[in-house]
């Protein structure tokens, strides 16, 4: 049974220290379609991250690391090339004919993306089927995050390699589906979002021990257990769930690599106070206070998809809810088997203090990254 345990504990560190460098926001690319009036046809207008493009077809010509204007714009033909190749839409279960237009640039809260504006010109009128296989061959977490317009009625769709086709109807089985789509994306957004599960597993490893004037000891029974986790996916819900709606709605913005370099440093503190412990009965309240600057984070995604405001909520709700789920899912997975541990003293020396120090380290790489611009972890 030891042996067991120290399996699982050197599992534990292997997993913490792989992981990449992807606690930044995922790779997403928006895409905006609007059913035109009194025509079959659809204009649609795509934001594609340059870093994304330049991943999967060059576009740094000189190598030097930096994208220039004349760079990219040498390459608009190969991009509307190779985005177009990727995105097949259908009205009334007939193709529609994809044609190019002009490209520009915008600013998004994660880098600078191209804009593809494009029409598709469909043979006949009917429900919209998207088919969405952007960077499906060399990233299968990114995502395509759909709006589509027919008049005053706004859809979501998040498309990626899971789930990479869907059809728009007409009435609430198309919100519907939207509504669920953003619950879906909450759900990955949080599993796929290492440094959101480090904080959350950082403030969960001390929940089944209490420390008194010789350390660390056993938790007396599992009700002490859940009522810590309670008070701090409470703590975390609440104020995530605060600036994420500000954020998303507009009312409040921040920088994003301000807020990405206070996440890591959200991560490497919460840690820290495992082994060095100062908010000792008090991690609630660190999960409220630093669960605030999460939910900036959870924001980005929703903030660059400029929906209308009605669109924008019903969006904002399914992928809050999303996050829940996602969250509780890892609480589910992690307190059991902690709950087992806890009167080893495998789980106090190796996988509370030891595990701590390991986030502790992969937090501080983090922090230098988003603070100074550097890449000190692989992808």
């Amino acid at each position: 049974m030891k042996r067991l345990w120290i399996l699982i504990g050197l599992f534990m560190a292997a997993a913490t220290w792989s992981l990449p460098a992807m606690a930044h926001k995922p790779s997403d690319a928006y895409l905006r379609l609007t059913l035109a009036q009194g025509s079959a046809d659809v204009r649609g207008e795509w934001d594609i991250a340059l870093r994304d493009l330049d991943y999967a077809i060059g576009l740094d010509a000189d190598n030097d690391g930096r994208l220039t204007w004349d760079e990219v714009r040498a390459r608009h033909g190969a991009i509307a090339a190779y985005a177009l190749a990727r995105l097949h839409l259908e009205r009334g279960g007939a193709a529609c004919a994809l044609v190019p237009g002009s490209q520009l640039v915008d600013t998004h809260t994660d880098g600078t993306y191209t804009v593809l504006a494009f029409a598709a010109h469909c043979p006949r009128a009917g429900p919209l089927a998207v088919e969405y296989r952007l960077f499906a061959d060399v990233d299968p977490q990114h995502k395509g995050l759909a709006s589509v317009r027919d008049g005053d009625a706004v859809r979501t769709l998040v498309l990626g390699s899971d789930h990479p086709r869907a059809t728009v109807d007409e009435g609430a089985a198309g919100a519907a589906s939207g509504f669920l789509a953003y619950v879906r994306h909450g759900i990955l957004h949080i599993w796929i979002g290492y440094d959101h599960i480090l904080f959350l597993v950082s403030l969960l490893l001390p929940a089944v021990l209490v420390r008194d004037g010789r350390g660390w000891r056993a938790v007396a029974g599992l009700r002490a257990a859940l009522a810590d986790v309670l008070k701090i996916v409470t703590a975390f819900t609440v104020a995530h769930s605060i600036t994420l709606s500000l954020a998303a709605l507009g009312v409040v913005a921040l920088p994003s690599r301000w807020v990405e370099s206070a996440i890591a440093l959200s991560v490497l503190l919460a840690a820290l106070n495992n082994v060095l412990p100062v908010a000792r009965g008090r991690r609630w309240a660190a999960a409220f206070l630093f669960g605030l600057v999460h939910g900036f984070g959870f924001a980005s995604v929703l903030a660059d998809l400029g929906l209308q405001p009605g669109a924008l909520a019903a969006s904002l709700v399914g992928f809050n809810l999303g996050v829940e789920i996602g969250q509780l899912a890892i609480v589910a997975a992690f307190l059991p088997l902690a709950y087992l541990m806890r009167a080893t003293w495998f789980y106090r020396r190796v996988v509370l203090v030891g595990g701590s120090g390991a986030i502790m380290l992969v937090a501080a790489l983090w922090l230098g990254e988003r603070l100074f611009d550097l890449k000190l972890l692989p992808v």
